[in-house]
C-alpha cells in the first residue's frame, strides 16, 4: 500500500456517511487517502498529533468534514500549511448554516476552502483535492480531462432521454 496524500478528517463517526463522497471521488482517481475521526472540541490533541503526523507522512491536502460549529477545519487551518478543504455538515438544527459559517468565516490568515453543505460539498472537496494534485500530475490532469467529458457525455444522454420521454427529438 502507498502513502496517503490526502487526509479525510471528520468531527464523528456520523459524519462518515457525508464524507464518504470525499474518499468516493479519490478512489475514482486513484489518490491514496485515509480518513479518521477526530474532534476540534473533544480530542484536540488526537487532532494537533494527527495534522503533525500528517505533514511528515507526505499528506498534501486534508478535507476536514464538521457539523454544529463546525471548528475541525480552522484548528487544522492554524496547526498546518497544508491546504484545507472545509465541508459543512447538516447535523444540527439549523440543518448546516451553522457549519457552513463557522467554515466559510475564517479570520484573515486562516485559510480554508469552503464547499457546500452536506454530500455535495464532500464530493466537491475530494474533486478539489484531485484538482489540486493535479497541478503537478500529468496522468491525474489526463484523468481529470477523462472526468469532465464524462460528465458532459452525461448530461447529452439525460437530455436525449427528456427529449424522447416528451416526444421530442432535438438535437442541440
Amino acid at each position: 500500500m502507498t502513502k496517503p496524500i490526502v487526509g479525510i478528517l471528520m468531527g464523528s463517526d456520523s459524519d462518515f456517511t457525508i464524507m464518504e463522497e470525499s474518499s468516493k471521488i479519490l478512489k475514482q482517481f486513484d489518490v491514496e487517502h485515509e480518513i479518521l475521526v477526530t474532534s476540534a472540541h473533544r480530542s484536540p490533541e488526537r487532532t494537533r498529533k494527527y495534522v503533525k503526523s500528517a505533514e511528515k507522512k507526505g499528506v498534501k491536502i486534508l478535507i476536514a468534514g464538521a457539523g454544529g460549529a463546525a471548528h475541525l477545519a480552522g484548528v487544522l487551518a492554524a496547526e498546518s500549511t497544508l491546504p484545507i478543504i472545509g465541508v459543512p455538515i447538516d447535523s444540527s438544527p439549523l440543518q448546516g448554516l451553522d457549519a457552513l459559517m463557522s467554515t466559510a468565516q475564517m479570520p484573515g490568515g486562516v485559510s480554508v476552502a469552503t464547499m457546500g453543505i452536506g454530500k455535495s460539498g464532500a464530493k466537491n472537496a475530494g474533486l478539489l483535492a484531485v484538482q489540486i494534485l493535479a497541478l503537478q500530475d500529468k496522468k491525474l490532469h489526463s484523468k481529470l480531462l477523462q472526468y469532465k467529458k464524462y460528465q458532459a457525455k452525461e448530461v447529452e444522454i439525460k437530455s436525449r432521454k427528456i427529449q424522447t420521454a416528451h416526444g421530442r427529438n432535438n438535437k442541440d
